[in-house]
């Protein structure tokens, strides 16, 4: 009985197929295993073979056409048998089957699709050895059988990716001999590990982050500018400053200080892209970002360059405190005109941030490292710490963000400059 050839989804996103050529024209004799058409779908053009003998008695797509899956591809039958019956009562699809397909970038066999949609499956490199033949029998189509014995290959050690596992040519073509270690017994205890996974609700903080951070990445025309900054003078203040009793500075509070003076001296960084003008900010309020379980919040220390270190220091450990008891008020995180992202404590060396909006810029600050450097014409030990400044360019051109730095970089490489 003659059997009808359905268009098979080759592909998860496959929704129609173009003959891309025909092997085989009408009245040709077609045997199991040899291509019948190539198939052109969304992604790669596949060689499509056949599972059964007969003639190829009807070709429902011509060549170069298109036609939708499940639809009639061809018939296949006897030679001289009546097929008009079939034409006017055959479904214009296949019973579809719901099928885990894969991309497969070469033949494809053609089953008897009464049943279901054709299951194609991915090519792999190494088609997986088998120790032993149970039943001492393989199952093979033809063109397999004849490529297998032209190129020596043992058809039992061939894993098959046809209807049911059958070795259809692909896998003889792609198959990749093992080694005798690969060719180890495969057994039921093989596999080492299990995949898992758990789904974790999105906090309404993540989900703030997301957003700004998102419209800010995408919305802002970012650039970078990077510096190194010679600590050794920054090392030595802050010894001798923690040496007082009762004080404590880190790095960071200078840091905080230093662009505060650096933003007194280059307003146009100090500003906000508001849409229809930009917003240039006398005062400087500075957000300092600080790592919290479920995020990222950035509590602003007000009037920075009204504040000594000291006081800033206290500010900060106060709002971090605050952050991590979850204590923070919306008046503590709102206001910022420039944003501090620190990760040096974590080893960091550099890295970008992304613009903390209203924010034109973030400074991302890295870690401090020991490096040769030039001193007096003389190689010796240095300690250096890198900084990158992310701006964003409707607000900040590359010369103003470079004469913020030079300005950053000499308060910090002259720490008393900033006690004046």
């Amino acid at each position: 009985m003659a059997e009808v050839v359905y268009m098979p989804k080759l592909s998860d996103t496959m929704v129609e197929g173009v003959v891309a050529a025909w092997n085989k024209k009408v009245g040709d004799a077609v045997k199991e295993g040899e291509i019948l058409a190539e198939i052109e779908t969304d992604k790669a053009t596949m060689e499509f073979e056949s599972f059964f003998d007969g003639v190829l008695l009807h070709i429902g797509v011509e060549t170069g056409k298109s036609a939708p899956v499940n639809s009639i591809l061809a018939i296949i039958g006897q030679a001289g048998e009546d097929i008009s019956g079939l034409l006017a009562n055959a479904p214009t699809s296949a019973p579809v089957e719901e099928k885990v397909v894969e991309e497969a970038p070469n033949a494809v066999s053609v089953p008897n699709p009464a049943p279901a949609t054709p299951t194609v499956v991915a090519e792999t490199p190494k088609a997986a050895p088998l120790a032993s033949n149970t039943s001492g029998r393989v199952f093979a189509s033809p063109l397999a059988k004849k490529i297998a014995e032209e190129k020596g290959i043992d058809l039992i050690a061939v894993g098959g990716t046809g209807e049911g596992g059958r070795i259809v040519k692909r896998d003889v073509d792609h198959y990749t001999p093992y080694t005798p270690a690969e060719r180890a017994p495969i057994t039921n205890n093989s596999v080492s590990g299990v995949e898992s996974y758990t789904d974790e609700p999105v906090s309404q903080m993540r989900k703030t982050i997301a957003r700004r951070l998102a419209e800010s990445k995408f919305t802002a025309p970012h650039f970078y500018l990077t510096l190194d900054i010679n600590m050794e003078n920054a090392m030595a203040a802050r010894k001798a400053l923690n040496a007082m009793e009762g004080i404590k500075v880190s790095f960071n509070d200078m840091v905080i200080k230093a662009v505060a003076h650096a933003l007194k001296q280059n307003p146009n960084v100090n500003s906000s892209w508001m849409g229809d003008f930009i917003r240039r900010n006398q005062h400087v309020h500075i957000g300092v970002a600080v790592a919290v379980e479920d995020g990222l919040l950035v509590p602003v220390v007000r009037f920075a360059d009204t504040k000594g270190l000291v006081q800033i220091s206290a500010e900060v450990r106060e709002y971090a405190k605050k952050a991590k008891d979850k204590k923070l008020q919306p008046t503590d995180w709102e206001g910022n005109t420039f944003t501090i992202s620190n990760l040096g404590m974590f080893g960091i060396e550099s890295f970008t941030a992304i613009v903390n909006p209203p924010d034109s810029c973030i400074l991302a600050i890295g870690g401090i490292k020991e490096v040769p450097v030039v001193k007096n014409g003389q190689v010796v030990p240095g300690n250096v710490m890198k900084v990158t400044l992310s701006c964003d360019h409707r607000v900040v051109d590359g010369a103003n963000g470079a004469a913020f730095l030079q300005s950053f970089k000499q308060f910090m490489e002259n720490p008393v400059s900033m006690l004046l």
